[in-house]
């Protein structure tokens, strides 16, 4: 093998990681699975997608070796390989809005419209944990909590959240949280609380960008 044809060989292999996520919908499903193990049933549900399609991204995703499977008796679980995945994922993430003025605008202009409510960053999460005085809420659904939350965060999935507010205390800020910045359940989330009299903000990243950075996380799997 001569020098040429090793790096046609070596960036060859890492253009099929690219060309595997090289799709919308790959992209959605990375970024659900970061949440955990997933059916491809409830993937096809989160992506408005029929299963089989579901099912030919995921083999897609699977032969570039970014998700693997967990088998347990009739049912098949889908999952990242490991971290590296979403941190890859997430560099495109967020390269794609610094750099892709119509991404940022996107972004903008729903939340604007729908949700024009303040934010605050995982590191403004931090300092607000350490003061004492702030509720997390996690408003995923409760499959997702369970695998893995933000520590001491209390579960309460948007579908349910307008029946249990008298859970919440109205005294203390709350923050709320879901998948990601692309994740809308935290800003209806957030629209609910403040129309409730709650002081309630969302967090601009997710869970998986909390437990990328090492930030203490529990997990609540019986």
């Amino acid at each position: 093998m001569n020098k040429r044809q090793f790096k046609d060989k070596v960036y060859g292999e890492l253009a099929r990681i690219t060309k595997s996520m090289a799709n919308p919908h790959r992209m959605e499903i990375i970024e659900l699975l970061a949440q955990g193990e997933v059916s491809v049933e409830e993937i096809a549900a989160q992506t408005n997608l029929p299963i089989a399609n579901a099912s030919q991204h995921l083999q897609v995703l699977k032969q570039a070796q970014l998700v693997e499977i967990n088998r347990q008796g009739n049912f098949i679980f889908y999952r990242l390989s490991n971290d590296n995945v979403f941190k890859a994922w997430k560099a495109l993430r967020d390269l794609g809005v610094e750099r892709i003025v119509a991404v940022e605008n996107v972004v903008r202009e729903f939340r604007k419209s729908k949700f024009d409510f303040e934010s605050v960053t995982i590191d403004e999460l931090v300092e607000k944990i350490e003061s004492g005085k702030i509720t997390i809420l996690d408003v995923r659904p409760e499959s997702e909590y369970k695998q893995g939350h933000i520590a001491n965060a209390v579960s309460i999935p948007i579908e349910e959240l307008s029946k249990r507010l008298k859970e919440l205390p109205k005294r203390t800020e709350i923050v709320a949280y879901c998948r990601g910045p692309f994740c809308v359940y935290a800003d209806e989330a957030v629209a609910m609380l403040v129309q409730a009299g709650f002081k309630a903000k969302r967090l601009t990243e997710g869970f998986p960008d909390w437990k990328v950075q090492g930030l203490p996380i529990e997990v609540s799997m019986n």
